[in-house]
């Protein structure tokens, strides 16, 4: 492992080298032939996408078009559903949970630049993980930024900026997100403005 790797991944500053633009090109090799696969050849499609990410569950679904920076640090459970144009900007870990649904938009990162614009010129970057829990629904256009930890059973509502950790069993929206109910009974019976769930399901 090189000292800027693994200064990106202890999330120290650093900056790009030749090494690293190396790893993303081999991603976008990847991407590339991910991205112009056609949509019903979902073997060639869940072969590519297992080889480039770092860990997957047996069931996933990744809609086209698909993005990211290195993919080995994209770790993910069980019956993984993406929608199209997701960003996943892996300079750190991503670990999503089982059962994770994401909407069109989504966009997950972990890298971030200085505020001070000395250090911007001087090219010094940082990263921080994101983790993502079981039984998670992200909403359209919504993201989630650098270090941010979101707990199980948890609904994060279309266009929301996740700044802070969310805790498991609750919906949160805005910018910046934040937490407005639990997850509770309600949510049983009716799942849409007041429209009950059939028993016939």
């Amino acid at each position: 492992m090189s000292d800027q790797l693994e200064n990106m991944l202890a999330g120290r500053l650093y900056h790009q080298t030749k090494d690293l633009l190396n790893s993303r090109f081999k991603a976008r090799d990847l991407l590339y032939e991910y991205n112009h696969c056609h949509p019903r050849d979902m073997e060639k499609r869940t072969r590519i996408i297992k080889k480039l990410f770092g860990k997957t569950g047996e069931s996933l679904f990744v809609e086209i078009p698909f993005h990211c920076d290195y993919g080995f640090n994209i770790e993910i459970g069980e019956n993984f559903f993406c929608n199209n144009n997701c960003t996943l900007l892996d300079c750190n870990k991503i670990q999503i949970g089982n059962n994770a649904l994401f909407a069109p938009n989504v966009g997950i990162y972990t890298a971030g630049h200085c505020i001070d614009p000395e250090l911007r010129l001087n090219k010094q970057e940082y990263t921080a993980p994101v983790i993502i829990g079981n039984n998670v629904w992200i909403g359209a256009n919504a993201s989630v930024l650098p270090g941010v930890t979101i707990g199980d059973n948890v609904v994060i509502g279309a266009g929301s900026v996740v700044t802070k950790d969310i805790p498991d069993n609750c919906v949160a929206v805005g910018n910046p997100c934040h937490v407005v109910r639990q997850v509770n009974d309600y949510d049983k019976k009716y799942y849409f403005k007041g429209k009950k769930v059939s028993n016939n399901l």
